[in-house]
């Protein structure tokens, strides 16, 4: 199961790159240069507008997608294991205060 999401969720992370760098900064869409008479991408097939909307939708939508297998993989992860916490973990108790060492015999020069 983990291994579906996470295959899932690396194709999310490359179509997400994917898509972002295909917008241009200034919120053209696809900054690839205009190609024919209507200032769009791809040949006039979309105007600039409709293609910046829908990278813009498609990123959003990619993102979501990468939130949720970001968080269905943190939950796979501590699945089964036993939740612990530092202030149930025992204190050892010395019975004794340590005793000084005794000094080491000094070196003659």
């Amino acid at each position: 199961m983990t291994q579906v999401v996470l295959v899932v969720h690396l194709l999310l992370a490359i179509g997400l790159v994917g898509a972002v760098l295909l917008q241009r900064s200034e919120g053209g869409g696809l900054g690839m240069g205009s190609g024919g008479g209507s200032g769009g991408g791809m040949g006039g097939f979309m105007s600039g507008r409709a293609t910046a909307d829908l990278l813009t939708r498609t990123t959003a939508i990619l993102a979501a997608g990468f939130m949720c297998t970001s968080l269905v993989l943190a939950i796979l992860a501590g699945n089964g294991r036993e939740s612990r916490s530092i202030l149930d973990t025992p204190v050892p108790v010395q019975t004794e205060p340590a005793t000084p060492a005794e000094p080491s015999a000094p070196i003659a020069q």
